[in-house]
């Protein structure tokens, strides 16, 4: 299984690495920018994780993870100079992609270090949520957590399939999949259907400004 949480972890980090070159090709950053948001997306959440579990830095002793995530960007710049216009909604479809690996690994690793199964869930669904967090308040942007998407809802949905299904014992490998394929659905669900939950606030004109 250790082989299968490292080749799951580093399709993860590649993913959100492209995620933060889009961002960063967006906002129309420089070539530093890429890199830096490409990273901090692509390991933000699972640095979080391990500082609050105790455990390594997934990381630290590790350069499988840079190298993953310098391929993810260089091939994503080259893509894009290769195109004038990008979809709208390929960000958010690549971060789906990102956030279904990474909030089912991190929920398996936390109950690996034996927390209980709601920290699990609440510390997998940081694994998958922190990294994009990061990056758009770097872009000056509110974070897309933050935005009324269906976003973390749908991580704490499918950290609740995985640990139940594991419950009921079925095999780990299969229960990772089936969480990661029904997060992932439960995502693009909501970005294809415009699902969203009640966004929190007051227009101007309540509070008697013009």
């Amino acid at each position: 299984m250790e082989l299968y949480f490292h080749w799951f972890d580093l399709f993860g980090i590649a993913v959100f690495a492209v995620t933060g070159t889009l961002a960063a090709w967006r906002n129309q950053m420089d070539g530093f920018a890429v890199i830096v948001l490409a990273s901090v997306t692509a390991i933000g959440g699972g640095t979080v994780r391990d500082l609050l579990l105790g455990a390594p830095v997934i990381w630290i002793n590790d350069n499988s993870y840079f190298y993953a995530i310098f391929i993810a960007a260089i091939g994503t710049i080259l893509l894009l100079r290769k195109r004038l216009t990008v979809p709208h909604n390929t960000l958010q479809i690549a971060d789906a992609f990102g956030l279904a690996v990474f909030v089912i690994t991190g929920t398996q690793k936390s109950l690996d270090y034996g927390t209980s199964v709601m920290v699990a869930i609440l510390l997998g669904t940081m694994s998958g949520v922190c990294g994009g967090m990061i990056r758009d308040v770097l872009c000056r942007e509110i974070p897309m957590v933050f935005r009324g998407e269906l976003y973390a809802i749908t991580c704490i949905l499918a950290g609740i399939l995985y640990t139940g299904l594991l419950a009921l014992g079925v095999e780990q490998l299969q229960a990772m999949v089936i969480g990661m394929f029904s997060l992932l659905l439960f995502r693009t669900a909501a970005i294809k259907w415009h699902i969203t939950i009640p966004v929190f606030g007051k227009a101007a004109n309540d509070f008697g400004e013009p």
